[in-house]
């Protein structure tokens, strides 16, 4: 019988969170927590999908269409979209999912199953392009956000997809670019209060839109992409008060992850300034657009007073976690301070090389 395993990782966003659905650059890295699929042929016309983690079974037809999709199916939804690109199923499977990412976490556990589904089924059944981790990423895109209609960005795909710390330019022609695949002194941080996704990107992208729109009518040629803190003064004006910090955040963070991707371009990197920045990124994501919660605020203060240099809110906020920057060999203290703090868990993780088949 073929077996196929196939894994794929959680991933951490370092700089450009609430920035990849504006089409501003993004810094993530995929980390050393994953989700595996261990997948035996059956010879039945079935998935049987064994999620031992959350003790949920679920079978699926491997001819389903799935005409209608339900809200969040991302298993069905990776199954319409890879059809369109000639990955037809043929035989059933028996897949145990395990994993140690922990759910609802701002660590992506829901990107890094469906990239491992995605995987599994391209090796299984083949598709009409060739399997790279770009094509795996692109897929989980369009499975995840485009056809569910979801507000989110490609961050999470393609971190997890392509691995490593990778800079990604959302804006129109897409592009990422690997700039390091180290990260000493990396700590994730588990808040265990519940994150808030769709509808809070909903809201914050929302009303970024609208403060960019009005921006635009007054100046037509505004660039979000070009545009420079020095140049924040200029336009504030023109803004109504409540649409103010939306866009006020949007061009600090963008200036943020530039300072940032400038420091991973150097042949010896300077963890102490890169904590920095993740602490003016974090002034943003708290103060202006308002995505923290107690408990991630007394973990992030707890790391830096055990001596971290840096730490943030990750993901979409409302709770989930906190990545930090400590320096290496001092990731028990600083472990240990989160977890006093109110932590359901902390650890240190390395960087990932992403999503792959193991045999």
């Amino acid at each position: 019988m073929k077996k196929i395993i196939s894994l794929a990782p959680g991933r951490t966003c370092l700089f450009g969170d609430h920035q990849d659905y504006l089409g501003l650059p993004v810094i993530a890295c995929a980390i050393s927590k994953n989700i595996q699929l261990t997948a035996e042929q059956n010879n039945t016309g079935v998935f049987k999908l064994n999620m031992v983690d959350i003790n949920q079974v679920r079978t699926i037809a491997i001819d389903e269409a799935f005409q209608v999709l339900e809200p969040r199916d991302y298993f069905a939804s990776a199954l319409r979209v890879l059809r369109r690109y000639g990955c037809i199923p043929t035989v059933g499977y028996d897949i145990t999912v395990t994993g140690n990412i922990p759910i609802n976490s701002g660590t992506s556990s829901s990107s890094a199953l469906l990239l491992g589904w995605i995987n599994f089924l391209v090796t299984a059944f083949g598709v009409d392009e060739e399997i790279t981790p770009e094509f795996i990423s692109k897929i989980g895109y369009l499975s995840e956000v485009v056809e569910h209609g979801e507000p989110g960005g490609m961050m999470d795909h393609y971190s997890i997809g392509v691995g490593n710390i990778v800079h990604i330019d959302t804006r129109e022609p897409f592009s990422f670019t690997i700039i390091g695949n180290e990260l000493g002194g990396l700590i994730t941080g588990v808040s265990g209060v519940p994150k808030e996704t769709i509808g809070l990107i909903g809201d914050l992208k929302g009303n970024a839109l609208l403060a960019i729109g009005t921006i635009k009518e007054n100046f037509p040629d505004f660039d979000l992409n070009k545009t420079v803190i020095e140049d924040l003064d200029k336009y504030l004006n023109y803004l109504p008060d409540r649409l103010i910090p939306f866009f006020e955040g949007a061009i600090k963070n963008h200036h943020y992850t530039k300072m940032a991707l400038i420091e991973f371009q150097k042949p010896i990197l300077d963890l102490k300034k890169i904590g920095e920045l993740m602490n003016q990124h974090h002034a943003v994501l708290r103060d202006l657009l308002k995505i923290t919660v107690p408990r991630i605020d007394a973990m992030i203060d707890a790391a830096l007073k055990a001596g971290a240099y840096g730490a943030k809110i990750v993901g979409s906020g409302g709770g989930g976690s906190i990545v930090v920057m400590a320096e290496p060999g001092q990731e028990s203290k600083v472990v240990q301070a989160i977890l006093a703090a109110g932590a359901v868990d902390a650890y240190a993780v390395a960087v990932d090389p992403g999503a792959r088949i193991l045999n």
